[in-house]
């Protein structure tokens, strides 16, 4: 790709950033960087209605968070800013105002009640009011007033909307990276506002001027913006600006396949849906996020670069070095991507099992500590290689090691009632006696000594084995016995195996 590339992530800071928001803000920036390209921030918040005071830090921690901040933005490389719309608000109404001198928009004073009262009778009817080319010219606007009727209304203050005046009778003609070639009939669009009454203008203008000005190369975004896309090529076509290339990407599905993913879902069966936590200033409300809940960041982004796209080969775990080599538009599905709970642990579980011991400990540490558990990084070093691959969080370290630190408190009563049998508190002891007398409490002197007394005794294993674990541990989990035990000592190991028998007999 020749071009120089430029792409843009243009939030609205309504809320916290929604994993659909996320993986957009990905697919931008694996784009952008593998072809040498920008990734920008716009911040779009010309909704000043439902602007929400802290959602702009939250989008810029999360970009962050997923180890993919932005190069240019609020604050950074601003090369073409300002980037936030509520500040470029002074330069739309010059761009609106083009619109009309060139007939390509129409000022419409039309009042809500008046809007609404056209609604209504087309109800009645049994049809579905539009504003574009087969009314407008009856409606309370430009079209179909005179100029002196037109300036004598602005001159007295009346309030106004700038519309765009969609062609008639016109086959559109689009191309969609994702999507191919996609044909609209012009009669079947409505003359959206462009500019509001407030002064803003709405998004499909200020979208169109800012993707303009900062030079976009591609527009890459989701497919609820699929329905804006004749629009926003008529306005291209209107201001005899170049287009730039335009790709819709599919919805993120809820986990059953029906309807888009939401926090509801979420909320109902208990996963986030936000990479961060969030809380709302105005109710106290607390939102789940993927940080919070354990998850990596770079588990996080594996998962999502595979909701709506794939590599075309059986790999599924990808560095994000290695998203950005593979990733192409091309190989991006037209269809919605089912997420997946389960999918999106078992990412975690892998990334868990790839990270080294010492990284992993160093996040067990401080879990340790809060439980009062005082300990050295080597011995936790050791009970993390030993525990590990059954985890899918760190979180699931201490019930899974949780032995390795103290005395059991309860036993399983299912296993109990399984394993331990009349004749086993008599074992017990005499295992007991037989641990007593091994000096060197390594892991290959206790297995030669117990294993040996064992098949002595001519008994099946798993009727001290088990016993023994159960005695341990509290139940029949944890890695391998002979690790257990010389890690917590021969003295530790004979204390439980008297606390077991005083208890279980």
């Amino acid at each position: 790709m020749t071009e120089n590339v430029r792409v843009r992530f243009a939030p609205s800071p309504t809320g916290p950033l929604h994993i659909g928001g996320v993986r957009t803000a990905l697919f931008n920036y694996l784009f952008a960087k593998k072809h040498n390209g920008t990734f920008v921030l716009r911040i779009e918040d010309t909704d000043q209605t439902r602007y929400v005071a802290n959602a702009e830090q939250y989008i810029i921690d999360s970009l962050e968070w997923c180890n993919i901040p932005f190069d240019e933005g609020p604050g950074k490389n601003e090369k073409f800013g300002p980037y936030r719309q509520s500040e470029r608000k002074d330069l739309y109404k010059k761009y609106a105002d083009q619109l009309i001198e060139s007939g390509w928009a129409y000022y419409a004073f039309d009042t809500a009640e008046e809007l609404d009262a056209h609604r209504k009778n087309h109800e009645e009817q049994g049809k579905t009011f539009i504003y574009n080319w087969h009314n407008r010219q009856k409606l309370n606007n430009s079209l179909a007033l005179s100029a002196d009727e037109v300036a004598a209304k602005i001159n007295a203050g009346e309030k106004f909307v700038i519309r765009f005046k969609t062609p008639q009778d016109e086959t559109l003609i689009l191309q969609d990276e994702i999507r191919g070639t996609i044909k609209v009939e012009t009669n079947t669009l409505d003359d959206k506002v462009l500019f509001k009454s407030d002064g803003m203008p709405t998004y499909h203008l200020a979208n169109i001027v800012d993707d303009h000005l900062m030079e976009i190369s591609h527009v890459i975004r989701g497919e609820e913006w699929l329905p804006s896309l004749p629009l926003h090529e008529l306005l291209y076509r209107a201001f005899d600006w170049k287009a730039p290339k335009f790709a819709h990407l599919p919805l993120i599905l809820k986990p059953v396949g029906k309807g888009k993913l939401s926090k509801r879902d979420g909320d109902k069966l208990g996963f986030p849906v936000f990479p961060l936590e969030y809380t709302n200033e105005q109710t106290g409300d607390v939102s789940r996020g993927y940080k919070e809940d354990g998850y990596f960041a770079d588990a996080f982004i594996n998962m999502l670069a595979f909701l709506g796209w794939n590599p075309g080969t059986e790999q599924e775990i990808f560095s994000l070095k290695e998203l950005t080599e593979a990733f192409d538009l091309a190989r991006v599905s037209k269809s919605g991507a089912k997420f997946s709970p389960d999918k999106t642990k078992w990412f975690n579980q892998q990334y868990l099992q790839q990270k080294s011991n010492e990284e992993l400990t160093a996040l067990f540490l401080p879990i340790l500590e809060e439980k009062g558990i005082t300990t050295d990084k080597d011995r936790t070093e050791k009970v993390v290689s030993l525990i590990k691959e059954r985890a899918t969080f760190v979180a699931d370290f201490w019930e899974l090691s949780s032995f390795f630190y103290q005395n059991p408190s309860e036993y399983d009563a299912k296993a109990v009632k399984k394993q331990w049998k009349d004749t086993t508190s008599e074992l017990m002891q005499e295992l007991i006696e037989v641990i007593s007398k091994i000096e060197d409490f390594s892991i290959e002197n206790a297995q030669t000594e117990i294993k040996g007394w064992i098949t002595s005794k001519e008994i099946g294993f798993g009727k001290v084995m088990q016993p023994l674990r159960l005695s341990l541990v509290g139940k029949l989990a944890g890695p391998d016995l002979f690790d257990i035990m010389t890690m917590i000592g021969k003295e530790t190991t004979i204390t439980r195996i008297e606390n077991a028998i005083n208890e279980l007999s």
